[in-house]
């Protein structure tokens, strides 16, 4: 006989594993379902070879959400600030605290002397923003805190934050504008913007590509690896009674009986993965009529921007790199610009592989990297005298499935690797490919496979198609995990957007709290 839970969560990544845990703190019993053979989704880490390297992110911002939520779980871990490096060419500006914008701004007008005065404007965008989410940021989430009878803290603390953060929020969704477009409001030197923006993926929204130069300066890394961030959540479900179930894709749902997966039931469902594979796995003739028009419109969406990663190992030892750059990197390696690669290659006709391939050398040539160094920060995460990097750039799904579709997948990978490696020995690390021990990489349809996303996409959906499908105002995002499905909720990546790790345990935590009260509320 299958198993009846209070609540089924259904996706292991951090949106479903903080669900889950939020929930089992209050009592219930849960099931969390995961398709791969282990929790954690796009935060995770491997070992190779004596190598450990972090499979999806790099580094972990708090963003007053990841460490409340860790006392709050009473789950105790070991973090060292990861400090992130800006380097384009050959200068770089070490992110320590607000005032390293002033080294930024110096460094761009170096750079681009022509273009001072505007370089003078956006960097006064960019301390607006990020002074904008410094007030968001600037206490520990409330949704955290247990109680609020410190009336002390309460009156000086939280009240005065909460008038800040009602003065902040609307101003916050005002900057929805596309970055890039938003810059040329400012400059019209197309490569200073590319150097600035072509961090962040297609049409960012502003205030979430801008925020990010004051986010640098909090991000923190895991001892042990970002894997060990969702290790300890895994831990925290084992000893609270949380069901796990492994290598389990819900690919079926029954919402008028309640049930999943041939039989096991459920009071209250978490959907914590792809917000399309929730709607394929339920019969339309269950569906009300909000809910179809709602799995057509997502029908038509895609994915936003996946990376490509290339893995490497070399026998260089940690104080080599200690000496070029701090833990955490992003590197340009030219002042061209992606703007100028010609586009031709991307087009879904285009099938000529010299073509493609003069694309991604033009492209590894003038992209932006971000190189991670764990062992930078942990001494254990590779051999004595050794070192391995992880350098990935953004990547298009579309491409890649191309030429999976024509046959030269492995040799694009290999081209790819080859590109930048070169990139790489020519810049910041001369000689690096004299010095590989081992090499590999992977691609957006590798994430697709592993995580089941679609398009591979690492922070939900696309930002180049108009309307997103999902609430994406600060404002409201307390409504975004409520769906029109009988007693399903959502949360993670796909939920609310842009998102990142923070907003996705914010989710994961809003969508456990309305499963608590509505369940409190039936009395079941």
């Amino acid at each position: 006989m299958k198993k009846s839970y209070d609540v089924v969560v259904v996706g292991g990544g951090i949106a479903g594993l903080t669900a889950a845990a939020y929930c089992a703190r209050a009592g219930l019993s849960v099931l969390l379902c995961e398709k791969q053979d282990r929790v954690g989704g796009l935060v995770n880490s491997f070992n190779r070879n004596g190598f450990v390297y972090d499979q999806g992110i790099r580094a972990i911002e708090n963003s007053g959400i990841v460490f409340p939520m860790l006392k709050q779980l009473g789950i105790e871990m070991t973090w060292v600030r990861s400090l992130v490096t800006l380097a384009i060419a050959d200068q770089k500006v070490v992110v320590t605290d607000t005032e390293s914008l002033v080294e930024y701004q110096k460094m761009l007008q170096q750079l681009f002397p022509e273009s001072v005065r505007d370089i003078e404007l956006i960097m006064a965008e960019i301390r607006k923003i990020t002074r904008y989410m410094d007030v968001l940021y600037g206490i520990d989430n409330p949704l955290f805190l247990d109680n609020y009878q410190d009336l002390g803290y309460v009156r000086k603390t939280l009240l005065p934050w909460l008038m800040r953060y009602l003065g902040t929020i609307g101003k916050i969704d005002r900057l929805n504008e596309p970055v890039v477009s938003y810059l040329g409001r400012f400059t019209k030197n197309r490569p200073l913007i590319d150097i600035i923006a072509q961090h962040f993926f297609a049409d960012t929204p502003t205030f979430f590509a801008l925020s990010y130069f004051g986010l640098y300066r909090e991000y923190q890394y895991p001892m042990g690896g970002t894997g060990s961030f969702t290790q300890s959540l895994e831990t925290f479900l084992h000893e609270n009674g949380v069901d796990i179930l492994l290598n389990s894709l819900v690919a079926d749902i029954d919402i008028e009986n309640h049930t999943l997966l041939d039989g096991i039931a459920y009071k209250k469902l978490i959907w914590a993965a792809d917000l399309k594979a929730l709607y394929r796995s339920i019969d339309e003739q269950q569906l009300s009529p909000t809910s179809l028009k709602l799995k057509k419109n997502l029908q038509t969406k895609h994915g936003g921007d996946s990376i490509f990663t290339y893995y490497l190992a070399v026998d260089l030892p940690p104080s080599y790199f200690e000496r070029l750059s701090t833990p955490h990197l992003f590197y340009t390696p030219s002042l061209a610009g992606q703007s100028t690669v010609d586009q031709t290659a991307l087009d879904e006709n285009c099938h000529d592989k010299d073509t493609i391939k003069a694309y991604l050398k033009a492209y590894c040539e003038a992209t932006t990297y971000e190189i991670s160094i764990p062992v930078l920060r942990d001494s254990s995460l590779a051999p004595e005298g050794k070192t391995a990097l992880i350098v990935s750039t953004l990547a298009s799904y579309q491409l890649f499935a191309k030429i999976e579709k024509d046959g030269w997948y492995d040799e694009a990978k290999l081209f790819i690797e080859e590109c930048m490696l070169a990139v790489l020995g020519a810049g910041i690390y001369p000689g690096l490919s004299s010095h590989v021990l081992d090499a590999f990489s992977s691609t957006p349809l590798t994430l697709s496979n592993l995580t089941a996303n679609s398009d591979g996409a690492i922070t939900g959906w696309a930002f180049t198609e108009g309307e997103v499908p999902v609430i994406h105002s600060l404002k409201h995002i307390t409504k975004s995990v409520k769906t029109a499905i009988p007693d399903v909720l959502q949360a993670g990546q796909w939920t609310f957007s842009p998102s990142g790790l923070p907003i996705s345990i914010m989710t994961g935590k809003l969508a456990s709290q309305e499963v608590i009260k509505a369940l409190k509320r039936s009395g079941q």
